[in-house]
């Protein structure tokens, strides 16, 4: 178990692709710190879960569009496990309007939970990693967003995760020679049921050119190599987790 005692935070942990996530890295032996902004009840569930995996966890309220609750934040982590070693920057907001219909403020926080939220925690984490010359950020971004994909009534996420994937390649030049490493994963559309690869494998899903929705588990295997000494040369990078969709 490579990844075993390395100190992971997953931003958004609580439930979806952050809770798949984090239990998919607590199975390496990874310690995680997991982050939410609101939903306590589900953070908790998150950690019950966790900790009958026999994982070292625990979670913290910040909202990572606050750059001094992000800071919080990372200072939590560092207190905890002395270290932090991977960073997955998970939080998001998404909504459906045309940008006619698009409030500044709307815009705004779409624009602060896809983009902000990825500059703030990526800044905070860096002296601790720079310091271990040793880290691993990686970015939830969106299928298509490397190509700056464009769909009607997305426009802000749109923009903002096509950003993510500038802002990481840009940091992953910065930052290679302290030993840390930048990359981005777009995946498909994730069930909210939160679904095992096993499950997902019986449901048909006619947009897949594999037949199939993803899951949380295709995400946090990408997640897993990109995170692991395997991947130490792969820099700026974006794997696609859509089982061929939009290709």
């Amino acid at each position: 178990m490579p990844l075993r005692n390395r100190a992971a935070l997953i931003t958004g942990g609580s439930r979806g692709i952050g809770k798949g996530i984090a239990q998919g890295l607590a199975q390496e032996g990874v310690r995680i710190a997991i982050s939410y902004r609101a939903n306590k009840t589900a953070a908790q569930n998150t950690l019950r879960t966790l900790q009958a995996q026999g994982a070292e966890c625990f979670a913290v309220e910040a909202d990572a569009t606050d750059p001094e609750k992000v800071q919080f934040l990372i200072d939590a982590v560092l207190e905890r496990f002395g270290r932090l070693d991977i960073l997955v920057n998970n939080v998001g907001e998404f909504n459906w309007k045309l940008v006619a219909d698009t409030s500044a403020d709307e815009w705004q926080k779409v624009i602060a939970s896809n983009l902000y939220s990825v500059f703030h925690t990526s800044k905070a984490a860096l002296p601790a990693m720079r310091r271990q010359h040793w880290g691993r950020i990686i970015n939830l971004g969106a299928v298509g967003a490397e190509r700056a994909f464009g769909q009607g009534t997305i426009s802000a996420y749109a923009a903002a995760k096509a950003a993510v994937v500038s802002f990481s390649r840009s940091l992953a030049i910065e930052e290679a020679k302290a030993g840390i490493t930048v990359n981005v994963i777009n995946p498909s559309n994730i069930d909210e049921r939160e679904l095992t690869a096993d499950e997902a494998r019986r449901i048909r899903d006619a947009r897949s050119p594999m037949g199939r929705p993803p899951s949380s588990e295709d995400v946090t295997a990408a997640v897993k190599f990109f995170a692991s000494d395997t991947a130490d040369y792969i820099t700026g990078q974006v794997i696609n987790v859509t089982g061929g969709w939009m290709l």
